[in-house]
């Protein structure tokens, strides 16, 4: 369910199904429409609410899935995002990319949500291996996954593979490869040391290279 502070209910009410949505083109929205659709948002405009929600659900639920088990944990990172999306609407200041902006808001959730995970599983700092806070330094792996000699595989195979993952390498791979992020930067965000970024990241490269040649 959507709230703001105030706890008023957006236009998705409590205790309904997630719902069936018609995919609205992003690239097609002018600027000056987004403009309007987002003060309509902050005024609670069920309509623009809505509509906003429409045009990023789709884009936001693959961001989702590529760090989530399976999806309905996706739909529960999505929820909690566009949650923070609608309360933080009023902080945004139309520079730069507005879906960047959302999308960052949702990698961050779903960082979030795996860091509170890991008090109890330990999903971020063990590998599958069962060494906490396996600190040894592996060789930097320059692996392209749009380089020539990975062109049979679609991306999508790779977001496929990706769900195989373990959490702690799935968290690591989507930072370093989809989100551009250094190791460090990995490490800061993850709470963990840049030798466990670099070691997740080398051995979930290597589990999707193996799943994706398994499948061929």
């Amino acid at each position: 369910m959507f709230c703001n502070a105030s706890n008023e209910y957006f236009w998705w009410q409590p205790n309904q199904p997630y719902p069936v949505l018609s995919v609205q083109n992003v690239e097609n929205i002018s600027e000056n429409t987004l403009r309007e659709i987002v003060n309509g948002c902050v005024r609670n405009d069920r309509q623009c609410q809505e509509r906003l929600y429409r045009m990023f659900y789709g884009k936001m639920m693959g961001v989702c899935m590529r760090y989530a088990n399976d999806s309905n944990q996706a739909k529960d990172i999505l929820q909690d995002g566009f949650i923070k999306v609608f309360n933080n609407l009023e902080r945004y200041s139309f520079d730069g990319s507005f879906e960047g902006w959302v999308r960052r808001i949702m990698v961050n959730t779903a960082i979030d949500y795996f860091r509170k995970k890991r008090s109890s599983n330990v999903l971020l700092t063990q590998g599958e291996d069962g060494m906490e806070g396996f600190e040894e330094e592996v060789e930097e792996d320059q692996t392209n996954f749009d380089s020539p000699q990975e062109t049979e595989f679609t991306m999508q195979d790779v977001i496929d593979a990706m769900q195989q993952l373990t959490p702690a390498y799935r968290a690591v791979f989507n930072l370093y490869v989809m989100e551009n992020k250094t190791h460090q930067e990995i490490a800061d965000e993850l709470e963990i040391s840049i030798g466990t970024s670099k070691s997740n990241f080398a051995k979930a490269k290597l589990r999707i290279r193996k799943i994706l040649l398994n499948t061929k």
